[in-house]
């Protein structure tokens, strides 16, 4: 698994070589009639398909005028029924059934496809031969927005009318011609052909001036707007309007319908008041959340979003938290670390196959791949969340002055360049990681075979029969992983976009999804949705490539030199350094046993100690190894995070109970005595000096004290032990917390989230819905990512720090240990205990 490699590029570069044109010949350019000639390499010849239609000037700006008085008329009426009528039309629309609105659908655009992103369903049936039947699918590939699966739901059509009567077109120029990408690339759709010439949309707003045509001789900007892209080649800039005037027409013609009861002349009369604009409430899920594929639906048909960078910074920083958690949470906690080893065995090639014992050698790769994945994840998404904190403050200094018709600022531009192409790396590490779990994983492993018995290397066997819904998940699956021409084409965020769709209507697709790649899933869809968040900054996003020429190879040498101490790390987690701490790593023999939530008594606390002292040995001998091989790891987030004053959470020496009253007679509160120790890590790998011996294990062999601090409730009044002066652990009493007053529903979720052994608490699942209503009593809204993700956003808290946890796959429970996990990942966060939620007045 290697992290930090590129994503393919499929574009063409001519200054590589391509062995691939060997032997072809290629005109020589300079002798090419560009006028004339719309084929010149061949390129449409050797599909069997026509070349594109050349048209002249004049026929160009005839149809192009045409096109934009009709645009034009269709807005204004649309724009001037809307300000009239819109509350009447959302609610006759609500009211009618699916059935009827299909029918109003159906009459204004007869023919409409049938499903979702139809472009894609008519990629996906017809992979190899599109060309063949690309006329018959072109209204799919113009206006994949325009399908009854869509338009059929109550709001959709509603959302469309809004951002499309309210807003002038060229608002949308850039967008439109952005949503027939696959048609585009895949030549189903093919523009007319003009050469020296560009046609002017974005920012238009007079028009005389949308859709003019300009020849490079007529204005000094002219071919500076084509391969920057600021504005469009004439075949594109003819397929926007042609775009737009068909879907103006169609929404009027709605409205008409809607309104039958009102004659079409009269509906933009004085007769009827110009009203206020009605407000759209949130969109919602069955559940009562927002989820990030309700906003991916919604979003082609509200009007173009803008960067939105405080998104973007609040998810990558929530997932940032979620990486240090991880590695906080395998140092910690010695069923958490067990279980990660345990599922990462059954999710890599090569090592699942085996019924007997695993060698030693295979677990050294498990044990490998848990550490190069727990760094990589907190450097990769630390580093993404500190360059969009820095774009959040470009965008501030900068936001004022942008323009669609001025060049982005040279710092804001190489910042985003910069964003982007890190992105893209991270994303590629995702994919490599999904290509060698999702053959490995128990539920989709009898469709793969090995290509040897040495080798890792799988394929898709033709012979191994699949239904159609396990087909389609494999190839979506395969499309992301392969990172070949066809994601190439269709782009990731509609691969996600699709596979999520999937997941939710096909319930055998979800079954054949482990939890790991669920996850995985999950990271796919932050880094996905931070890159369409870029692909929607228009019509800037347009030029990025052409930005690239000259910037290309000096972001990527500067990230080969800011990721240089990755690698050391990833060199030094390699198979043959983490053979020393194999057996100190290897859970098979019940090492990391750890009955947390049965009854306390003396060989269930010896049990969990011991537990604790296992894992504490294994992480001071992978720190002493990390230390001699890579040093300090100066100004890297793996060192910032291990040297925080933060506490691992370990179990204190058993108390018989007669004992046990005694000491509690002495204090002032049942809870001062705590149940547990909160200690400090005694890794040597961030420190001056220190032992590089297990020091817990040490400690507990010799039956010596430790450092620790308490926890729960008031502190004793006077110290037991001088090594008592440690200072608080985060979210002790120093952090004065407020006391939450929930209903008995979230207080239950609460007091097993924050599991108290020595309390009257039930150790128990959660139900998710349940752990959902807690959240949000707090203060918290939810929304649903792609996989398995939930981003938790503070609303009413005085804190901005967001939160990210996974919905329990395929169960709606959360298992009690996981729970309790949950519970320290809050405290960590926010400084949380279980005595802070009591039970509200119930009047």
């Amino acid at each position: 698994m290697n992290p930090l490699q590129s994503l393919a590029n499929h574009q063409f570069n001519p200054f590589e070589p391509h062995p691939e044109l060997d032997g072809v010949e290629v005109p020589d350019p300079g002798g090419i009639d560009w006028s004339s000639n719309s084929d010149p390499f061949g390129i449409f010849a050797s599909r069997g398909m026509a070349a594109p239609t050349i048209l002249p000037p004049s026929e160009v700006r005839r149809e192009a005028k045409d096109r934009t008085t009709n645009i034009f008329a269709h807005y204004e009426k649309l724009q001037s029924i809307l300000e009239r009528h819109e509350a009447t039309i959302r609610k006759r629309w609500e009211k009618k059934t699916r059935t009827q609105r299909l029918t109003i659908l159906l009459q204004a655009w007869p023919g409409m496809p049938l499903t979702h992103r139809p472009d894609f369903a008519a990629f996906y049936k017809h992979a190899g031969n599109l060309n063949s039947v690309a006329r018959q699918h072109r209204s799919s590939f113009v206006w994949p927005l325009i399908n009854q699966e869509d338009l059929g739901d109550p709001k959709t059509l509603l959302l469309l009318l809004n951002s499309r009567g309210r807003h002038h077109p060229n608002v949308f120029a850039a967008s439109d011609g952005e949503s027939m990408h696959l048609g585009k690339v895949t030549m189903a759709i093919v523009p007319i052909f003009l050469n020296e010439y560009v046609m002017t949309l974005n920012g238009m707003t007079r028009q005389e001036d949308y859709g003019r045509l300009i020849a490079w001789e007529e204005h000094e900007d002219a071919f500076d707007w084509m391969h920057t892209r600021k504005q469009f080649l004439p075949g594109e800039g003819l397929m926007i309007l042609e775009f737009q005037e068909r879907l103006l027409e169609f929404l009027v013609d709605c409205c008409k319908t809607i309104l039958h009861d009102i004659p079409f002349d009269q509906t933009t009369s004085d007769q009827f008041v110009i009203q206020p604009e009605p407000l759209f409430k949130e969109s919602l899920d069955a559940t009562g959340f927002s989820t990030l594929s309700i906003m991916a639906k919604e979003a082609p048909y509200r009007p173009p979003a803008r960067l939105d960078l405080q998104r973007i910074e609040s998810l990558l920083s929530a997932r940032t938290v979620r990486a240090e958690d991880h590695i906080w949470s395998l140092r910690e906690d010695p069923s958490y670390f067990a279980e990660t080893i345990l599922d990462m065995k059954e999710h890599l090639v090569g090592v699942h196959s085996t019924s007997k014992p695993l060698r030693d050698d295979l677990w050294v790769r498990v044990i490998s791949s848990v550490l190069v994945e727990s760094f990589s994840q907190l450097e990769s998404f630390a580093e993404l969340r500190n360059q969009a904190t820095h774009l959040r403050e470009l965008s501030k200094k900068y936001g004022p002055e942008l323009s669609p018709q001025k060049d982005l600022p040279e710092e804001y531009l190489a910042a985003l360049l910069r964003f982007r192409h890190y992105l893209n790396q991270v994303t590629k590490g995702v994919l490599d990681r999904l290509k060698w779990s999702v053959a490995a994983s128990p539920p989709l492993r009898a469709y793969f075979v090995r290509m040897d018995a040495r080798s890792t290397r799988v394929i898709v066997p033709n012979s191994v029969r699949r239904d159609k819904v396990t087909q389609q998940l494999i190839w979506l699956l395969q499309t992301l992983w392969e990172d070949g021409n066809d994601l190439f084409l269709c782009r990731m965020t509609t691969v996600i976009d699709e596979l999520d769709r999937l997941l939710k209507a096909e319930p055998k697709a979800l079954e054949l999804v482990s939890p790991y790649v669920a996850m995985l899933i999950g990271e796919l869809s932050i880094t996905g949705e931070c890159l369409r968040q870029l692909e929607i900054f228009q019509p800037w996003a347009n030029g990025f490539e052409n930005a690239l020429v000259d910037r290309e190879e000096g972001i990527k040498k500067e990230f080969e030199e800011h990721t240089k101490s990755w690698a050391q790390v990833h060199d030094t987690f390699k198979e043959k350094n983490i053979i020393a701490v194999r057996q100190l790593g290897d859970p098979s023999d019940g090492r990391f046993q750890y009955p947390v939530g049965k009854r306390q008594n003396k060989p269930n606390i010896e049990t969990l100690r011991r537990s604790e002292a296992n894992l504490d040995a294994f992480w001071n001998a992978v720190d002493d190894i990390l230390y001699q091989k890579a040093g300090s790891l100066k100004d890297t987030a793996y060192q910032q995070v291990l040297s925080q004053p933060r506490y691992l959470q370990r179990t204190p020496e058993w108390v018989e109970p007669a004992s046990r009253k005694e000491e509690k007679s002495n204090q002032n509160d049942k809870q001062n005595n705590g149940s547990y120790d909160y200690v400090s890590p005694s890794s040597r790998l961030f420190q001056e000096t220190g032992s590089t011996s297990s020091a817990r294990a040490e400690i507990l062999a010799s039956g010596a004290g430790k450092s620790k601090v308490k926890r729960r409730g008031i502190p004793e009044t006077e110290s037991t032990s001088e090594n008592d002066t440690a200072p608080p652990p985060p979210g002790s009493l120093l952090d004065v917390q407020p006391t939450f007053k929930v209903d008995a529903r979230a207080l239950k979720v609460f007091r097993t989230v924050f599991f108290d052994p020595a309390a009257n608490t039930t150790a128990g699942e959660v139900a998710w819905r349940d752990f959902l209503h807690a959240m949000d009593s707090t203060g918290f809204t939810a929304q649903k990512l792609y996989g398995s993700v939930w981003h938790f956003q503070p609303t009413r808290l005085d804190v901005e720090r967001s939160i990210q946890f996974h919905e329990p796959h395929p169960r709606g429970k959360i298992p009690f240990l996981v729970a309790r996990r949950h519970g320290r990942r809050l405290s960590r966060a926010y400084g949380w205990y279980g005595t802070m939620f009591v039970l509200k007045d119930s009047n």
